[in-house]
């Protein structure tokens, strides 16, 4: 990546005159001067191009290798850059000026810059090689240990064990790995607490709390001394230094990151004793003519694993070639835990090791939240934080770091949205986007001097929010606040075929009475739209009571998944998931789905939202899943749509001598009342029956606690890549009441919000905040609820089983064949290809253990 962003940068910078001799790194016709055209051999051990480190783990999450490359169109079209990859430098001829590769190919250099990395650190334990132990470092890395874990689930008939050595940032997103791929996990850490190099003991403890409610285990102060294997060679457990014994399937290693220093050292450049190649400000090495930049590059003696750190340097050492004086300022050591679920960051001086700081802590042990600030002994300068359970204003405090906090401590810290000091201004030199060292000048002038009027020209412009995307919040309102300022606004247009928003556009939807895709482009936007207002408007028709999602020409705008009304596996295959409200589900409806997953070899697990979810089934064999469902009493839980999901609850006073309320009660009522309700993005409930808070209802869209007086609502709880704490909404709430507020909550949200935009950023950003929401709500301070309450309840009146309503229908299920010629199973003579190393759902035959022949070789096939 820092290899990567150096080349982009000299290139986007120089001249590009001048032709000097080719040469490994970079080679200019002469030495020095600014505007010095420079080629560029770049030379790559992996045989790919360059690729997101960062997002390593979205792999699990079903993102492709192609999809995490980075954007390297330059390496193959710019006639100053030749690429050389799958071919690693052997030796450096620093007197000569050449590199040499393994396949023997010599470069010349003027410049040579050394970005080798770094690799991952193996312990010195006896069984490190066995079958089943990994690291994760790398695309070949990950995509390893995905193979392994279903080929070793499959030989052993049961889902797997796995341990994660080391519990830093990477251990746990290893840890949530190996969880997406159906494996227990238990994180075992050497230390006293996770995550020791960023977290203080309370914060570490309250994330150790958050990673548990997970289902991941964790084990600190073990050390381990030995991994066992069985007759095979492959892992079967671990013995630690104090005697205990653990079984183990598969065992990941993340215990740091080493140095690539080794070329270096053969060219007897100066290297750290603890590793690394010694760097000057410059980013130079004892050799004038050689640089070094990333993780390979010892700095005040120390070598960083982080992105940002490397990415400056790699700007440094541009800067240089290119006749600058630039130099490298220092380590970031900021860090956000990118783990789905778990909102962990910690910046700047985070220990408070700074003389005479002072400390401002939140804590809230029961929803498992831990802030804390460091400032200066006057409390006027941020020093650093942690923030552990909720993260949300790590954008805004980390640009703020050395400077004035612009503000009471305690209000960053408080539940509630945080706003920007002094009316909205951060100073020009605030940092913004660390990962690309971005600051909130350089976004003020892409908007005025360089003419961005957009998130996206700005991020396109000076990479804003092209790494992590964290900062893409405080981006926006950057962004927003310029160009009010100029007189100009943020352009909402939905896409180029449509210049309304969303919100816009379902007004006028609602307004005009059109059901139709083509009645509405051709009276609100031009061409024939894509594959963003396509979906956007399947979701506001159906909204809107326009019909079965297979209807007509509104079957053609539905999301793939929609599309068949069931979720695609990364497999090709389709998963069937009933709906099961609040959980509550009769012996004989057990017995219903056991038996369907039974005889159609389907995977069954069940899911944190009280559902029984089955994997395995083909395209074909979805009616007749269905039909069998159906027939049992079931109905589809849209897994597959932007609706209502799940409505999680507790036993409640019924069975629990805690509850106070009936929570599975109000649970099956609210996703009865709520199924089938489209929306902009997924929608969540949770109904806890005390305030002990068994069904996490403060991790949901509107959470439901039960107290001695009522109901209390909550607001605004999301996963994903920036989890949320739900924040109180209303207190003592009657059923009716409570039905109420959120009928007119949930119909509001889906008539505002933006496309894909969860409740949570869909309120913080809503002028007035919350109390104007609560305004709409309970006090109709617009004049729409009783509109709100009409269409909540034109839904309810209105709502169908989309599957049963498919299985009625010859004509929908046409669309449920994979081949026209075989519409019961698939051919048996067919040969099948793999196109880019994409998988294909299995045979039946093949799930039995059989193989396919293709070009003359047997691919096994393993579900």
């Amino acid at each position: 990546m820092v290899a990567h962003r150096f080349v982009e940068s000299l290139l986007s910078r120089a001249d590009g005159g001048g032709a000097g001799e080719e040469g490994a790194g970079e080679a200019g016709a002469d030495e020095g001067g600014a505007g010095q055209g420079w080629k560029v051999t770049v030379i790559g051990e992996e045989p790919r191009h360059p690729y997101d480190r960062v997002a390593l783990t979205s792999f699990f999450g079903g993102a492709t290798p192609d999809q995490l490359t980075l954007d390297a169109s330059f390496l193959d079209t710019d006639p100053r850059v030749r690429f050389v990859r799958g071919d690693a430098v052997a030796r450096i001829d620093r007197s000569a000026r050449r590199v040499t590769t393994a396949s023997g190919l010599s470069v010349g250099y003027d410049r040579l810059v050394l970005a080798t990395g770094s690799y991952a650190a193996r312990l010195a334990v006896d069984g490190f090689d066995h079958d089943g132990c990994f690291v994760y470092r790398t695309l070949d890395d990950v995509q390893a240990l995905s193979a392994f874990v279903e080929r070793r689930s499959t030989e052993l008939g049961r889902s797997l064990n796995g341990m994660v050595i080391g519990g830093g940032l990477l251990g746990l997103e290893a840890a949530g790995a190996l969880q997406e791929l159906g494996v227990e996990c238990t994180v075992v850490q050497s230390s006293a607490r996770l995550m020791s190099a960023q977290l203080d003991e309370r914060g570490a403890s309250s994330l150790r709390r958050l990673i548990e409610s997970r289902g991941i285990k964790v084990k600190t102060e073990a050390v381990t001394t030995r991994l066992d294997a069985d007759r095979s060679g492959s892992v079967v457990g671990l013995e630690f230094r104090d005697g205990s014994y653990e079984g183990a399937d598969v065992v990941v290693f993340t215990v740091g990151v080493r140095p690539r220093d080794e070329l270096a050292r053969k060219a007897e450049l100066e290297v750290h004793p603890r590793g690394g190649v010694v760097i000057d400000p410059a980013c130079t090495t004892s050799d004038p003519r050689i640089l070094a930049i990333g993780e390979v590059a010892s700095f005040d003696g120390q070598c960083v694993g982080l992105v940002a750190p490397g990415y400056a340097m790699a700007e440094v050492a541009a800067t240089r070639l290119l006749g600058g004086d630039a130099t490298f300022p220092g380590y970031d050591l900021s860090t956000k835990l990118k783990l789905n679920g778990v909102d962990v960051a910690s910046f700047g001086d985070a220990f408070a090791a700074t003389p005479g700081a002072l400390d401002v802590v939140y804590a809230d042990p029961v929803a498992g939240v831990y802030k804390k600030l460091v400032l200066s002994d006057d409390a006027k300068t941020l020093l650093g934080g942690i923030l552990v359970g909720d993260a949300g204003a790590y954008g805004m405090l980390r640009p703020l770091v050395g400077g004035a906090l612009g503000g009471d401590p305690a209000a960053y810290l408080l539940p509630g949205d945080i706003e920007l000091p002094a009316g909205g201004e951060l100073a020009d030199e605030a940092l913004v986007c660390s990962c690309n060292s971005v600051t909130a000048g350089a976004i003020r002038c892409a908007v005025t001097d360089d003419g961005c009027t957009d998130v996206a020209g700005v991020k396109a412009c000076t990479r804003a929010g092209a790494a992590c995307g964290s900062c893409l919040p405080l981006v926006k309102k950057l962004v927003g606040t310029e160009l009010a300022r100029s007189g100009a606004e943020l352009s909402t247009a939905l896409c180029e075929h449509f210049s309304f928003s969303r919100a816009q556009l379902f007004d006028a939807v609602r307004v005009s009475g059109l059901r139709t895709f083509s009645g509405i482009i051709d009276r609100f936007g031009t061409g024939r739209g894509c594959d963003i207002c396509k979906p956007v408007l399947a979701s506001i028709l159906s909204s809107l009571g326009a019909g079965h999602v297979l209807d007509g020409e509104n079957a053609t705008l539905q999301d793939t998944n929609d599309h068949v009304m069931a979720n695609i596996q990364k497999d090709g295959s389709y998963s069937v998931v009933p709906r099961i409200a609040g959980g509550e589900i009769t012996p004989e409806g057990l017995l219903a789905i056991g038996q369907v997953a039974k005889d159609f070899g389907l995977y069954t697990k069940i899911t944190g939202g009280q559902r029984i979810d089955m994997f395995g089934a083909r395209l074909e064999q979805l009616p007749e899943i269905w039909g069998r469902l159906v027939d049992a009493g079931f109905e589809s839980g849209h897994a597959y749509g932007k609706s209502l999901r799940t409505v999680k609850s507790c036993v409640g006073s019924t069975w629990c001598r805690y509850g106070v309320q009936d929570s599975v009660g109000m649970a099956v009522q609210l996703e009865l009342r709520y199924r089938g309700l489209r929306s902009p993005h997924k929608i969540k409930l949770g109904v806890s029956g005390c305030a002990r808070e068994c069904a996490e209802a403060r991790g949901k869209d509107v959470g439901v606690i039960a107290t001695e007086a009522g109901w209390n609502m909550y607001i605004g709880g999301n996963g994903g890549f920036t989890p949320r704490h739900a924040v109180l909404f209303a207190e003592g709430l009657d059923d009716a009441a409570l039905l109420q507020a959120i009928d007119r909550f949930l119909m509001y949200y889906v008539r505002t919000a933006d496309r894909l935009q969860r409740t949570a950023p869909w309120f913080e950003e809503m002028e007035g905040g919350i109390d104007a929401l609560r305004g709409v709500i309970f006090d109709d301070t617009l004049g729409i609820c009783a509109d709100l309450d009409a269409a909540m309840a034109a839904h309810i009146e209105h709502y169908e089983d989309e599957w049963a309503a498919t299985l009625a229908d010859p004509d929908k299920l046409r669309r449920f064949a994979s081949f026209v010629n075989a519409p019961e199973t698939p051919d048996p003579s067919l040969a099948y290809t793999l196109e880019r190393d994409q998988p294909r759902p299995a045979t039946d035959d093949e799930r039995a253990g059989g193989g396919v022949l293709i070009a003359g070789t047997t691919l096994e096939v393993r579900r």
